[in-house]
Protein backbone atom coordinates (compact mmCIF):
# COMPACT_ATOMS: atom_id res chain seq x y z
CA UNK A 1 0.00 0.00 0.00
CA UNK A 2 1.21 3.49 -0.81
CA UNK A 3 2.84 5.29 2.09
CA UNK A 4 0.52 8.20 2.90
CA UNK A 5 3.50 10.40 3.78
CA UNK A 6 4.38 10.14 0.08
CA UNK A 7 0.90 10.77 -1.30
CA UNK A 8 0.31 13.78 0.94
CA UNK A 9 3.04 15.64 -0.96
CA UNK A 10 2.08 17.58 -4.07
CA UNK A 11 2.87 16.00 -7.40
CA UNK A 12 5.82 18.26 -8.14
CA UNK A 13 7.53 17.35 -4.88
CA UNK A 14 6.91 13.69 -5.64
CA UNK A 15 8.38 14.21 -9.08
CA UNK A 16 11.53 15.84 -7.72
CA UNK A 17 12.01 13.07 -5.14
CA UNK A 18 11.84 10.19 -7.62
CA UNK A 19 14.38 7.43 -7.05
CA UNK A 20 17.36 7.54 -9.41
CA UNK A 21 19.73 5.23 -7.53
CA UNK A 22 19.66 1.50 -8.24
CA UNK A 23 21.15 0.82 -4.82
CA UNK A 24 18.46 2.85 -3.06
CA UNK A 25 15.69 1.10 -4.96
CA UNK A 26 17.06 -2.36 -4.16
CA UNK A 27 17.53 -1.40 -0.51
CA UNK A 28 13.92 -0.22 -0.18
CA UNK A 29 12.69 -3.48 -1.68
CA UNK A 30 15.19 -5.60 0.29
CA UNK A 31 16.56 -7.01 -2.93
CA UNK A 32 20.25 -6.18 -2.58
CA UNK A 33 21.03 -9.66 -3.93
CA UNK A 34 19.89 -8.48 -7.37
CA UNK A 35 22.72 -5.96 -7.63
CA UNK A 36 24.87 -8.29 -9.73
CA UNK A 37 22.08 -8.63 -12.31
CA UNK A 38 21.61 -4.92 -12.95
CA UNK A 39 23.82 -2.17 -14.28
CA UNK A 40 24.04 1.60 -14.19
CA UNK A 41 23.16 2.81 -17.69
CA UNK A 42 24.96 5.86 -19.00
CA UNK A 43 21.90 6.68 -21.10
CA UNK A 44 18.28 6.51 -19.94
CA UNK A 45 19.08 6.09 -16.26
CA UNK A 46 16.82 4.65 -13.59
CA UNK A 47 13.95 6.95 -12.64
CA UNK A 48 10.90 5.85 -10.67
CA UNK A 49 8.59 7.80 -8.31
CA UNK A 50 8.35 6.56 -4.74
CA UNK A 51 4.57 6.22 -4.98
CA UNK A 52 5.05 3.65 -7.76
CA UNK A 53 7.75 1.81 -5.81
CA UNK A 54 5.35 1.61 -2.85
CA UNK A 55 3.05 -0.54 -5.02
CA UNK A 56 5.80 -3.14 -5.44
CA UNK A 57 6.07 -6.20 -3.20
CA UNK A 58 9.07 -6.02 -0.89
CA UNK A 59 11.38 -8.98 -1.41
CA UNK A 60 9.83 -10.08 -4.72
CA UNK A 61 12.49 -10.14 -7.43
CA UNK A 62 9.80 -10.99 -10.00
CA UNK A 63 7.49 -8.11 -9.13
CA UNK A 64 5.87 -7.03 -12.44
CA UNK A 65 6.21 -3.33 -11.64
CA UNK A 66 9.87 -3.66 -10.67
CA UNK A 67 10.69 -5.47 -13.90
CA UNK A 68 9.40 -2.50 -15.90
CA UNK A 69 11.86 -0.03 -14.37
CA UNK A 70 14.96 -1.88 -13.13
CA UNK A 71 17.88 -1.68 -15.59
CA UNK A 72 18.87 -5.18 -16.64
CA UNK A 73 22.18 -6.43 -18.01
CA UNK A 74 20.24 -7.80 -21.00
CA UNK A 75 19.73 -4.24 -22.24
CA UNK A 76 23.38 -4.20 -23.27
CA UNK A 77 23.00 -7.11 -25.68
CA UNK A 78 22.78 -6.05 -29.33
CA UNK A 79 19.96 -7.98 -30.98
CA UNK A 80 19.44 -7.90 -34.74
CA UNK A 81 16.29 -6.00 -35.70
CA UNK A 82 16.10 -3.92 -32.51
CA UNK A 83 17.06 -0.35 -33.34
CA UNK A 84 17.17 3.13 -31.81
CA UNK A 85 14.27 4.50 -33.86
CA UNK A 86 11.94 1.53 -34.48
CA UNK A 87 9.10 3.69 -35.81
CA UNK A 88 11.23 6.01 -38.00
CA UNK A 89 9.79 9.00 -36.19
CA UNK A 90 12.73 11.24 -37.06
CA UNK A 91 11.55 11.22 -40.68
CA UNK A 92 8.00 12.29 -39.85
CA UNK A 93 8.38 15.61 -38.09
CA UNK A 94 7.82 18.41 -40.61
CA UNK A 95 8.01 20.98 -37.78
CA UNK A 96 10.13 20.87 -34.66
CA UNK A 97 8.12 19.22 -31.90
CA UNK A 98 5.41 17.78 -34.17
CA UNK A 99 4.95 14.38 -35.81
CA UNK A 100 2.45 14.01 -38.65
CA UNK A 101 2.06 10.30 -39.31
CA UNK A 102 -1.71 9.86 -39.27
CA UNK A 103 -3.93 11.74 -41.71
CA UNK A 104 -6.45 13.33 -39.34
CA UNK A 105 -4.20 13.98 -36.35
CA UNK A 106 -0.80 15.21 -35.33
CA UNK A 107 1.31 14.41 -32.29
CA UNK A 108 3.18 17.05 -30.30
CA UNK A 109 6.23 16.20 -28.20
CA UNK A 110 5.80 19.06 -25.75
CA UNK A 111 8.43 17.70 -23.36
CA UNK A 112 11.15 15.10 -23.32
CA UNK A 113 10.73 14.45 -19.60
CA UNK A 114 8.92 11.53 -17.99
CA UNK A 115 8.24 10.82 -14.33
CA UNK A 116 9.34 7.23 -14.88
CA UNK A 117 11.81 5.54 -17.20
CA UNK A 118 10.24 2.34 -18.49
CA UNK A 119 12.94 0.03 -19.81
CA UNK A 120 10.92 -0.91 -22.93
CA UNK A 121 10.21 2.71 -23.96
CA UNK A 122 10.30 3.08 -27.75
CA UNK A 123 11.49 6.70 -27.42
CA UNK A 124 14.37 6.05 -25.04
CA UNK A 125 16.84 7.00 -27.78
CA UNK A 126 14.78 9.87 -29.24
CA UNK A 127 16.64 13.17 -29.64
CA UNK A 128 14.31 15.42 -27.66
CA UNK A 129 16.83 18.24 -27.58
CA UNK A 130 16.39 18.61 -31.33
CA UNK A 131 12.60 18.29 -31.21
CA UNK A 132 11.33 20.52 -28.41
CA UNK A 133 8.97 23.15 -29.80
CA UNK A 134 10.09 26.71 -29.10
CA UNK A 135 7.69 29.66 -28.85
CA UNK A 136 8.14 30.23 -32.57
CA UNK A 137 7.60 26.55 -33.27
CA UNK A 138 4.31 26.63 -31.38
CA UNK A 139 2.96 29.24 -33.75
CA UNK A 140 4.33 27.29 -36.70
CA UNK A 141 2.45 24.22 -35.43
CA UNK A 142 -0.78 26.19 -35.12
CA UNK A 143 -0.29 27.53 -38.64
CA UNK A 144 0.47 24.06 -39.99
CA UNK A 145 -2.73 22.66 -38.52
CA UNK A 146 -4.71 25.51 -40.05
CA UNK A 147 -3.19 24.75 -43.44
CA UNK A 148 -4.27 21.10 -43.20
CA UNK A 149 -8.06 21.05 -42.73
CA UNK A 150 -8.05 17.24 -42.54
CA UNK A 151 -6.47 17.49 -39.08
CA UNK A 152 -9.15 17.47 -36.39
CA UNK A 153 -7.28 15.97 -33.44
CA UNK A 154 -4.04 16.76 -31.62
CA UNK A 155 -2.23 14.25 -29.42
CA UNK A 156 -0.10 15.70 -26.61
CA UNK A 157 2.79 13.39 -25.93
CA UNK A 158 6.45 13.51 -25.09
CA UNK A 159 7.98 12.43 -22.82
CA UNK A 160 4.81 12.80 -20.81
CA UNK A 161 2.60 15.85 -21.33
CA UNK A 162 1.48 15.79 -17.69
CA UNK A 163 5.11 16.15 -16.67
CA UNK A 164 4.89 19.87 -17.47
CA UNK A 165 3.33 22.45 -15.17
CA UNK A 166 -0.35 23.32 -15.37
CA UNK A 167 0.58 26.80 -16.60
CA UNK A 168 2.54 25.43 -19.53
CA UNK A 169 -0.01 22.72 -20.32
CA UNK A 170 -2.90 25.18 -20.19
CA UNK A 171 -1.06 27.48 -22.59
CA UNK A 172 -0.95 24.63 -25.10
CA UNK A 173 -4.63 23.90 -24.55
CA UNK A 174 -5.50 27.58 -25.08
CA UNK A 175 -3.52 27.69 -28.33
CA UNK A 176 -5.06 24.49 -29.69
CA UNK A 177 -8.60 25.40 -28.70
CA UNK A 178 -8.24 28.59 -30.75
CA UNK A 179 -8.06 26.46 -33.92
CA UNK A 180 -11.69 26.04 -34.95
CA UNK A 181 -11.22 22.83 -36.95
CA UNK A 182 -9.91 20.87 -33.93
CA UNK A 183 -12.55 18.79 -32.19
CA UNK A 184 -10.45 16.53 -29.96
CA UNK A 185 -7.35 16.87 -27.79
CA UNK A 186 -5.78 13.67 -26.55
CA UNK A 187 -3.20 13.27 -23.78
CA UNK A 188 -1.03 10.16 -23.59
CA UNK A 189 0.32 9.80 -20.08
CA UNK A 190 1.76 7.48 -17.46
CA UNK A 191 1.58 10.05 -14.63
CA UNK A 192 -1.83 8.93 -13.30
CA UNK A 193 -0.30 5.52 -12.50
CA UNK A 194 3.04 6.62 -11.09
CA UNK A 195 2.02 9.87 -9.34
CA UNK A 196 -1.78 9.90 -9.05
CA UNK A 197 -1.70 13.29 -7.33
CA UNK A 198 -0.81 14.82 -10.73
CA UNK A 199 -4.55 14.71 -11.43
CA UNK A 200 -5.10 17.77 -9.27
CA UNK A 201 -8.22 19.93 -9.06
CA UNK A 202 -6.82 22.72 -11.26
CA UNK A 203 -6.02 20.26 -14.04
CA UNK A 204 -9.39 18.52 -13.91
CA UNK A 205 -11.27 21.82 -13.82
CA UNK A 206 -9.39 23.04 -16.89
CA UNK A 207 -9.99 19.84 -18.82
CA UNK A 208 -13.70 19.90 -17.97
CA UNK A 209 -13.97 23.44 -19.39
CA UNK A 210 -12.37 22.69 -22.75
CA UNK A 211 -14.48 23.34 -25.85
CA UNK A 212 -12.78 20.27 -27.36
CA UNK A 213 -13.45 16.68 -26.45
CA UNK A 214 -10.69 15.57 -24.10
CA UNK A 215 -9.39 12.02 -24.26
CA UNK A 216 -6.82 10.76 -21.77
CA UNK A 217 -5.00 7.58 -22.71
CA UNK A 218 -3.18 6.17 -19.72
CA UNK A 219 -0.34 3.69 -20.10
CA UNK A 220 -1.03 0.90 -17.60
CA UNK A 221 0.51 -2.53 -18.08
CA UNK A 222 -0.46 -4.42 -14.94
CA UNK A 223 -3.39 -4.45 -12.52
CA UNK A 224 -1.04 -3.84 -9.58
CA UNK A 225 -0.44 -0.33 -10.91
CA UNK A 226 -4.02 0.59 -9.95
CA UNK A 227 -4.55 0.59 -6.21
CA UNK A 228 -7.47 2.13 -4.36
CA UNK A 229 -6.03 5.66 -4.41
CA UNK A 230 -5.15 5.51 -8.11
CA UNK A 231 -8.64 4.25 -8.93
CA UNK A 232 -10.15 7.13 -6.98
CA UNK A 233 -8.15 9.69 -8.99
CA UNK A 234 -9.07 8.04 -12.28
CA UNK A 235 -12.75 8.15 -11.37
CA UNK A 236 -12.38 11.89 -10.74
CA UNK A 237 -11.03 12.29 -14.26
CA UNK A 238 -14.01 10.48 -15.68
CA UNK A 239 -16.37 12.62 -13.56
CA UNK A 240 -14.77 15.68 -15.17
CA UNK A 241 -16.11 14.53 -18.55
CA UNK A 242 -12.83 13.13 -19.86
CA UNK A 243 -12.87 9.94 -21.91
CA UNK A 244 -10.45 7.48 -20.30
CA UNK A 245 -8.74 4.77 -22.35
CA UNK A 246 -5.78 2.51 -21.70
CA UNK A 247 -3.05 1.23 -23.91
CA UNK A 248 -0.72 -1.45 -22.63
CA UNK A 249 2.43 -3.05 -23.97
CA UNK A 250 2.64 -6.83 -23.98
CA UNK A 251 5.75 -7.58 -21.93
CA UNK A 252 7.32 -10.99 -21.46
CA UNK A 253 7.30 -12.13 -17.81
CA UNK A 254 5.34 -9.01 -16.81
CA UNK A 255 1.83 -9.28 -18.25
CA UNK A 256 1.94 -12.00 -20.92
CA UNK A 257 -0.49 -14.38 -19.19
CA UNK A 258 -4.26 -14.68 -19.46
CA UNK A 259 -4.69 -14.01 -15.73
CA UNK A 260 -2.58 -10.84 -15.86
CA UNK A 261 -4.49 -9.45 -18.83
CA UNK A 262 -7.91 -10.35 -17.42
CA UNK A 263 -7.09 -8.72 -14.09
CA UNK A 264 -5.79 -5.63 -15.89
CA UNK A 265 -8.94 -5.19 -17.98
CA UNK A 266 -11.21 -5.73 -15.00
CA UNK A 267 -9.25 -3.35 -12.76
CA UNK A 268 -9.26 -0.69 -15.49
CA UNK A 269 -13.01 -0.96 -16.02
CA UNK A 270 -13.67 -0.76 -12.27
CA UNK A 271 -11.71 2.52 -12.33
CA UNK A 272 -13.65 4.02 -15.25
CA UNK A 273 -11.11 3.18 -17.94
CA UNK A 274 -11.74 1.16 -21.13
CA UNK A 275 -8.99 -1.07 -22.56
CA UNK A 276 -7.98 0.38 -25.94
CA UNK A 277 -4.78 -1.13 -27.35
CA UNK A 278 -2.54 -4.02 -26.41
CA UNK A 279 0.70 -3.28 -28.24
CA UNK A 280 3.13 -5.90 -29.38
CA UNK A 281 6.51 -4.56 -28.31
CA UNK A 282 8.16 -1.96 -30.54
CA UNK A 283 11.57 -3.31 -31.47
CA UNK A 284 13.66 -0.69 -29.73
CA UNK A 285 17.31 -1.34 -28.96
CA UNK A 286 17.78 -2.64 -25.43
CA UNK A 287 14.29 -4.08 -24.97
CA UNK A 288 14.48 -7.41 -26.80
CA UNK A 289 14.19 -9.39 -23.54
CA UNK A 290 10.65 -8.02 -23.09
CA UNK A 291 9.45 -9.28 -26.47
CA UNK A 292 7.02 -12.17 -26.89
CA UNK A 293 6.77 -14.12 -30.12
CA UNK A 294 3.73 -13.40 -32.27
CA UNK A 295 2.26 -16.91 -31.98
CA UNK A 296 2.14 -16.59 -28.18
CA UNK A 297 0.53 -13.16 -28.48
CA UNK A 298 -2.19 -14.53 -30.75
CA UNK A 299 -2.87 -17.50 -28.49
CA UNK A 300 -3.16 -15.12 -25.54
CA UNK A 301 -5.58 -12.96 -27.47
CA UNK A 302 -7.87 -15.87 -28.34
CA UNK A 303 -7.97 -16.78 -24.67
CA UNK A 304 -8.96 -13.23 -23.75
CA UNK A 305 -11.77 -13.32 -26.30
CA UNK A 306 -13.13 -16.44 -24.66
CA UNK A 307 -13.16 -15.14 -21.08
CA UNK A 308 -13.79 -11.39 -21.33
CA UNK A 309 -16.71 -9.42 -22.76
CA UNK A 310 -15.77 -7.79 -26.05
CA UNK A 311 -15.66 -4.28 -24.64
CA UNK A 312 -12.90 -5.33 -22.22
CA UNK A 313 -10.66 -6.89 -24.88
CA UNK A 314 -8.15 -4.34 -26.20
CA UNK A 315 -7.16 -4.39 -29.86
CA UNK A 316 -3.98 -6.37 -30.44
CA UNK A 317 -1.80 -4.18 -32.63
CA UNK A 318 1.69 -3.45 -33.78
CA UNK A 319 2.99 -0.05 -34.82
CA UNK A 320 5.19 -0.12 -37.89
CA UNK A 321 7.23 2.66 -39.48
CA UNK A 322 5.68 4.59 -42.36
CA UNK A 323 2.21 3.14 -41.82
CA UNK A 324 -0.59 5.72 -41.37
CA UNK A 325 -2.39 3.53 -38.81
CA UNK A 326 -1.83 0.97 -36.07
CA UNK A 327 -1.50 -2.42 -37.76
CA UNK A 328 -3.88 -5.08 -36.34
CA UNK A 329 -2.23 -8.41 -35.64
CA UNK A 330 -3.76 -11.10 -37.86
CA UNK A 331 -5.14 -13.40 -35.19
CA UNK A 332 -6.07 -16.03 -37.81
CA UNK A 333 -2.58 -16.34 -39.24
CA UNK A 334 -0.99 -18.77 -36.77
CA UNK A 335 -3.89 -20.68 -35.25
Amino acid sequence: MINHLITQKNWQNQLSEAITSVDELLSILQLESLRADVYIPKHFALRVPRAFVAKMVVGDRDDPLLKQVLPDQQEQINVTGYVADPLSETTQNPIKGMLHKYQSRVLLTITGACAIHCRYCFRQHFDYSANMPTADAKQNIINYIGEHPEINEVILSGGDPLNVTNRRLFAWLDALESVAQLTTIRLHTRLPLVIPARLDTDLLDRLSQSRCRIVMVIHCNHANEIDELTAEYLQRVRAAGVTLLNQAVLLKSVNDTVDAQVQLSQRLFASGVLPYYLHVLDKVAGAAHFDSDERSSIELYWSLLSVLPGYLVPKLVRELPNRPFKVPIDIYSKT
